[in-house]
């Protein structure tokens, strides 16, 4: 990983720590501390708990779920950290991700829904959002559905797909409003950089 950006890497690293670690913890002691969870029965209410805001980040529900998340801030993350660096960087991702969650427990409280969330894919559509801005008209090749399209587009049909699902309900168990609230909070972000002209540019 020597040409992997330090702070994707030193990301990629803390989360296969942390999935070992959990792995190893039988009892679920990590899960119940560091999950975002919007508080039921015996759980402290998230706000209670506002650690967990940036450590539900660092956790991920099976190997599959690690994986593709942090395969995704390879690709991604690291495009964004050489144009950026790793100041900027850090802050897009801990803003969208700690946005994400934000906006997930907004959600969960309206809903009555009490599950616990973890995964950093709220941060990672926010690193998906800021690489579409950043060059809109590239070509991804994706693995499935098996296609080729702009950035642009793929961001758009994503979204909306994403929105089907959480207003449906018909995906249970996957935190839809994170991910649509890393988006959002990614362009918002993305938009005040651009009307201030640091779309490109690094923090001074």
């Amino acid at each position: 990983m020597s040409s992997v950006p330090q702070a994707v890497k030193s990301i990629i690293i803390i989360n296969v720590l942390a999935w070992i670690m959990t792995s190893l913890d039988k009892g679920g002691i990590i899960f119940s501390y560091c999950s975002l969870y919007p508080g039921s029965g015996n759980v402290l209410p998230v706000w209670y708990r506002p650690w967990t805001f940036v450590t539900y980040m660092f956790l991920h529900g099976g190997f599959a779920h690690l994986f593709f998340n942090m395969y995704a801030l390879f690709l991604f993350g690291s495009v964004l950290e050489r144009v950026w660096g790793t100041r900027k960087f850090l802050f897009y991702y801990f803003a969208t991700g700690i946005g994400a969650g934000m906006i997930h427990i907004v959600v969960q409280m309206l809903t009555g829904d009490f599950a616990p969330t973890v995964g950093a894919s709220g941060a990672i559509f926010g690193l998906l959002l800021g690489y579409a801005m950043l060059y809109p008209d590239t070509v991804m090749g994706l693995i499935f559905p098996p296609v080729r399209m702009k950035a642009k587009w793929f961001v758009l049909i994503y979204a909306a797909i994403e929105l089907l699902l959480g207003v449906s309900g018909a995906q249970s168990g996957v935190a839809h409003f994170a991910h649509l609230g890393g988006l959002l909070v990614g362009l918002a972000i993305m938009l005040y950089w651009k009307r201030k002209g640091r779309l490109y540019s690094q923090f001074r």
